[in-house]
């Protein structure tokens, strides 16, 4: 079994070639923002409300996604009803945020040792279907936006595909995770369970004040920043 290399001795770049799935998020055009702004209030809420429907409806399938990461779920995690209960969804995402910034945007969590952390401002889940315990579900995640100190994430959980083997898994997809292209995404299902956002905010531990992004930091997220729609 490999040990995973250190992230001084690797960086997504170097690990992973599929580097043309990624590329920074296009803006929308000077005329296009213009043009919004000049249509009749109701007519902008409706373009408003039709956009982040698509929006929605992108992040339903592997290919709005960037990052992977098995979740090996646990007897404690099911609730009455026999499926995770709603707060553990959240741990699951949580955890393959924090997973990608440790592992290939050199992090450290400890506030004693890091001259910086991040702060949960916002969390939202949309839940379409149930997973818990034994399934492995996959956990997927792209940047939506990286500003001076914040973050914006969109997350998903996808299960895995009903048949009567798990997911199969080995140490790497649980310290590493996997990129978009990978084979192993064909054993999951196609459309999300549940799909989420959230932000962090990254302040000076010592003064509680936000700060800016390290540049070997953001070039981390940039990496994984979500694709231009088409």
């Amino acid at each position: 079994m490999c040990k995973p290399s250190s992230k001084a001795e690797e960086s997504p770049s170097k690990v992973h070639s599929q580097d043309s799935w990624y590329s920074p998020r296009q803006q929308l055009p000077t005329t296009t923002f213009w043009v919004l702004r000049l249509l009749p209030r109701n007519v902008r809420s409706l373009a408003t409300s039709s956009e982040n429907q698509r929006v929605e409806d992108r992040h339903q399938h592997h290919e709005a996604y960037g990052y992977f990461l098995l979740i090996q779920t646990r007897w404690q995690d099911n609730d009455q009803y026999g499926h995770g209960n709603d707060a553990v969804y959240y741990s699951y995402l949580d955890t393959i945020i924090n997973q990608y910034l440790r592992r290939y945007c050199g992090l450290k969590t400890g506030l004693l040792m890091s001259p910086m952390v991040g702060f949960i401002v916002t969390n939202q889940c949309t839940f379409h279907s149930p997973v818990g315990f034994l399934q492995i579900p996959v956990a997927v995640l792209v940047m939506e936006k990286v500003g001076h100190s914040s973050v914006h994430y969109h997350l998903a959980l996808f299960p895995p595909k009903p048949t009567k083997e798990p997911p199969s898994v080995d140490l790497r997809d649980l310290s590493d995770g996997f990129f978009f292209g990978h084979p192993k995404l064909s054993q999951f299902a196609a459309l999300a369970c549940t799909p989420g956002s959230s932000v962090h905010v990254f302040v000076n531990p010592a003064i509680s004040k936000p700060v800016g992004l390290p540049e070997d930091f953001r070039r981390g997220l940039l990496w994984l920043m979500s694709p231009a729609p088409v």
